[in-house]
């Protein structure tokens, strides 16, 4: 599986009620989600993200609520991936739950190798980030064969509808 997009680049401990403002847990609907994305902290993100792309982030990503509203906002916001040098433990279950890539750069010193605005390359199964603007490659931490799997159909709610199928 490869992903690919532009680069939007983002600190450490970036908080799920940054990425969506606590305001917005009225609903659930991702498209009202997704308009609503990292509106306070980062005004212009949305209009980055219109194409798609990749969130580089420091330590600590999704830190704070166990919100799932965080990732739906995230997704519908046409965000494919997040690499980081760490994520708060229920951010990562809930990315993967809801097929959000959710990547650990294993080489944590060289995130400052990855600028804003890059198009990078992730290839899933080899655990392999590769910067198309400078042609550097970066190890991440090798995602299991059945979180690929969870992620290609599509979250775990399909997944098991999947294999309930078979």
């Amino acid at each position: 599986m490869i992903i690919r997009g532009k680069v939007v680049k983002l600190g450490d401990n970036i908080d799920t009620d940054v990425i969506i403002p606590a305001r917005y847990l009225v609903t659930h609907d991702a498209t009202v989600l997704a308009e609503h994305v990292f509106e306070d902290y980062y005004p212009e993100f949305r209009e980055k993200a219109k194409e798609g792309v990749i969130i580089v982030a420091g330590e600590n990503f999704g830190l704070g609520s166990s919100r799932e509203h965080a990732v739906i906002a995230l997704k519908h916001s046409n965000v494919k991936a997040v690499v980081a040098k760490s994520f708060a433990r229920i951010f990562y279950r809930n990315a993967i739950n809801l097929a959000m890539p959710a990547l650990v750069l294993e080489e944590k010193n060289r995130i400052g190798e990855i600028n804003d605005g890059d198009e990078i390359e992730i290839n899933l199964e080899k655990g392999i980030l590769r910067d198309l603007n400078t042609g550097k490659e970066f190890s991440l931490y090798k995602i299991p064969d059945f979180i690929v799997k969870i992620l290609k159909a599509g979250g775990l709610i399909s997944y098991f509808k999947e294999k309930g199928q078979k």
